[in-house]
């Protein structure tokens, strides 16, 4: 091969790679404007919402929609927090939360251990059939929760919030994948050392699956904080309505006039800890659901 075609071949690959690589940067490009404009609709309901809360009345009501108040009205979050008794609320729904994820905690570790570590008769046909009742979706069960809480005298207590929600099949199977992944010989080494079976649990296995523990409890609080059907359904009075269903009512007068800005400030203080869960713990929850992997 000559000096001239070494020459022009080279000029080729030149030029191929050239190509690559413009082809890799509009690539890339088109990912992240996709990406960006996604983010932007995404983002950009809380964004109203948050210049909604800012906003006077006749502001929000005018013809023109403005992206920014006229005049900031900060004034809006304490009316909010009096008006709709957001501290009775708070108080209510943080109960309901950490007394339902501190049970649910304990039923879901327990029946996770039994099915991933213990032997007993029908242990895969039982496993079986919880994870079927996973294909029947969760309103189904709303009537005859309805009846049943009302049959035991439980409406408008918080009984009726914590009792009909303590078991989850996702969080036992989440867990339970969990608890396959670490070694059987460290639980048989554990019997033959006569380690008893709870202590086993609380001191290796417990320990092991934190970061999937603590998924489950932030996915759980979150659940109880945003639960709006049942808890309108089984409470009636102040005294046990969660924050969620105080928000419905609260700012309409007696003509069903709804000062809204009013209401979206008080929308920004009831997300604002959901916000702050999401963003300071996301990598709990991405860790506690990467680890449970599929095994078993």
């Amino acid at each position: 091969m000559s000096q001239k075609d070494n020459v022009m071949q080279a000029k080729d690959l030149q030029k191929v790679s050239t190509a690559s690589k413009v082809t890799q940067v509009l690539v890339k490009f088109g990912v992240y404007a996709f990406l960006i404009i996604m983010a932007l609709i995404v983002l950009f309901p809380f964004y109203w919402m948050i210049i909604s809360s800012l906003k006077d009345l006749s502001e929000y009501r005018a013809p023109t929609p403005t992206f920014w108040p006229n005049k900031v009205v900060w004034d809006n979050y304490p009316m909010a927090f009096s008006t709709a008794n957001l501290g009775q609320l708070f108080m209510n729904t943080a109960y309901v939360g950490i007394v339902s994820t501190l049970l649910s905690l304990v039923i879901t570790v327990l029946s996770a251990f039994a099915f991933a570590r213990l032997e007993f008769k029908g242990k895969e046909t039982l496993f079986g059939l919880l994870l079927a009742t996973m294909m029947i979706p969760g309103e189904l069960f709303t009537i005859t929760n309805y009846l049943t809480v009302k049959n035991l005298g439980w409406m408008d207590t918080f009984e009726a919030l914590i009792v009909p929600f303590l078991v989850s099949v996702f969080y036992i199977y989440l867990l339970r994948q969990n608890f396959m992944q670490i070694p059987n010989e460290l639980y048989l080494a554990a019997k033959v050392d006569g380690c008893k079976d709870l202590k086993y649990l609380w001191k290796v296995m417990i320990p092991l699956a934190m970061p999937t523990l603590i998924s489950i409890t932030i996915l759980k609080m979150m659940g109880a904080w945003n639960s709006y059907v049942w808890p309108n359904l089984v409470t009636k009075s102040d005294a046990t309505r969660l924050i969620t269903n105080g928000l419905r009512n609260a700012f309409s007068d007696s003509t069903g006039d709804v000062n809204y800005p009013v209401q979206m400030a008080a929308v920004v203080i009831v997300s604002a800890p959901l916000f702050m869960v999401f963003l300071f713990l996301r990598k709990y929850i991405m860790a506690g659901v990467s680890r449970s992997g599929i095994k078993g």
